[in-house]
């Protein structure tokens, strides 16, 4: 049987608090928010980085008519 550290069990027990708004930080959902923000926004840097360099590959080509 395989039990929890000390240490887990007191960190699940934190976030079940601020969960139920008995203690202050962020709750679970509020975590799950800021990480979905925090990807999306890695996302973005790539992409615009991506637009950038094409960008500028496309500024040094000849202009064909």
């Amino acid at each position: 049987m395989d039990w929890c550290s000390p240490d887990s069990l007191r960190v699940w027990m934190r976030q079940v608090q601020r969960d139920g708004g008995e203690r202050p930080g962020p709750t679970s959902a509020e975590i799950a928010r800021i990480k979905e923000l925090e990807r999306e926004n890695r996302e973005l840097r790539q992409a615009n980085e991506i637009l950038r360099k094409a960008s500028a590959y496309f500024a040094q080509a000849p202009f064909a008519v």
